[in-house]
């Protein structure tokens, strides 16, 4: 007989693991009893008059009619039909009528009821429960469904997560998400972190649908859609400037010479976009193109001194920009709308590297003054002892990491040989924050400009080891 304390430390372990960033497979359902190996599932498509056959496969796969197997329902139900866009958990049903999303939300109610509540400590540590998120999201779909999507800033939205910028949390706020079949519009980890996203569903078919060429197996899932999509890598955006999504001053295309150069004065600009509405640019008038048309002819018009502009989308990687922007100062920036939304200059690009240029080099100050403090304390085999005991990674002190030099001084007869006057395990308190924000702005991990908070913590730690590390 199995021990009850056992299985119910199993079953909220199992809780944990389905609620706390991972998206949950059609195997789960098998393995949760909600779906058995063998069942039949159907896509029925009313509009089109179709409708599609599968089954579970023994690994918890679906089946399609001709053999193929897929670990995805949105590839499954996108081979079934040949092209198209579609939720597959939206698209497959068993026999009773219920949705594999139905079966799915049921498994993760049943997950957050078996739980574990918070211990005090770790409710100090972020502000919202695996339990709590759950509801939350669960909320969310809801309104979606109603068609009346939550709105809240993307910095709200990551401290349901614990978390105050982007980086290695992105893949499980994206997987949490696609378990209630929700994105965010725009894109959260493309935008800055005050632009208000709207959490709304998945994409579904779309009306418009085009067959597709080519192998089945080469049809792409769109984001939200899939439960095996592949991490994103986190970047430098379009949109993570703030300009880029900040509102554009514009003129019509039957504007006069005095309305632009009045709106240019007063703004300070170089250029100004011309919008025949908020999707239809026209191009850009700029203090160059304007001369150049009155010189040509002095009773010139507008539509005279307009000249050719380049848009991206907000999405778009920065540094495939940068030769645009070399070329033509600016790009216009498109939402998620595709509708022009803000301008991006070259200074706005020149302020994001630098600004991330210092964070490196803060960061490289702090690396270099803890070797120090090391290096003129210690001997190379004390500090081997600690770190490489099998002496296959530390030959000299540069080759020891953030996390060498925390475990060198968390130890208290190494600590005490320092001689400073200050509390060890504050400071490695400290040490471990740091190492965290390190790892990620050197890893590449966020786009994010280091939060205030954070910047102050190293620049700190820096003013502590010039007063006592020299």
């Amino acid at each position: 007989m199995t021990d009850s304390s056992t299985g119910s430390g199993e079953a909220q372990s199992r809780a944990r693991y389905l609620l706390d960033g991972r998206r949950v497979t059609v195997a789960d359902l098998v393995s949760g009893g909600l779906l058995k190996e063998g069942e039949r599932l159907r896509f029925v498509r009313p509009r089109v008059g179709e409708s599609h056959e599968a089954t579970v496969a023994p690994r918890g796969w679906i089946r399609l009619s001709d053999g193929e197997e897929f670990r995805s329902p949105s590839k499954a139900a996108m081979v079934a039909v040949g092209y198209g866009t579609f939720d597959g958990w939206e698209a497959w049903q068993v026999d009773d009528g219920r949705y594999l999303t139905q079966l799915r939300q049921e498994l993760l109610d049943h997950a957050a009821e078996e739980a574990d509540p918070p211990a005090a400590e770790e409710q100090q540590q972020t502000s919202v429960s695996p339990r709590e998120r759950h509801t939350r999201l669960k909320e969310a779909r809801e309104s979606a469904e109603a068609g009346r999507p939550l709105s809240l800033s993307v910095q709200e939205l990551l401290a349901w997560w614990g978390a105050t910028g982007r980086g290695l949390v992105n893949d499980q706020i994206e997987a949490e998400l696609a378990n209630h079949s929700l994105i965010t519009s725009p894109e959260f980890d493309k935008v800055p972190l005050t632009t208000t996203v709207h959490l709304v569903k998945a994409a579904e078919e779309e009306a418009d649908d085009i067959p597709l060429t080519g192998s089945p197996a080469t049809i792409t899932v769109p984001a939200g859609a899939s439960d095996e999509q592949e991490s994103r890598e986190t970047g430098l955006t379009v949109g993570t400037l703030p300009s880029a999504l900040g509102g554009v001053v514009s003129v019509k295309p039957t504007a006069t010479f005095e309305e632009v150069i009045t709106l240019m004065v007063l703004h300070d600009f170089s250029q100004l976009p011309v919008l025949a509405g908020p999707h239809n640019l026209r191009g850009s008038v700029s203090w160059k193109s304007i001369a150049r048309a009155r010189h040509a002819d002095p009773d010139a018009h507008l539509s005279q001194a307009i000249v050719d502009a380049r848009d991206v989308r907000y999405d778009h990687d920065l540094i495939d920009v940068l030769p645009t922007l070399a070329e033509h100062d600016f790009v216009l920036v498109r939402d998620q709308r595709n509708a022009i939304a803000g301008i991006v200059t070259a200074a706005d690009v020149a302020q994001a590297y630098g600004d991330l240029a210092g964070h490196f080099l803060l960061i490289g100050e702090m690396d270099r003054r803890l070797r120090q403090v090391i290096a003129s304390a210690f001997t190379l085999p004390e500090v081997t002892k600690l770190c490489d005991a099998e002496g296959e990674r530390i030959t000299s002190f540069g080759d020891m990491t953030v996390g060498d030099y925390q475990r060198v001084l968390e130890n208290p007869g190494l600590w005490e040989q320092l001689g400073w006057p200050l509390d060890r395990k504050v400071f490695i308190a400290r040490l471990e924050e740091i190492r965290k924000i390190r790892n990620n702005v050197m890893h590449f991990n966020s786009s994010d400009p280091l939060p205030k908070a954070d910047v102050d913590k190293i620049r700190n730690l820096n003013k502590l080891l010039r007063e006592y590390g020299e």
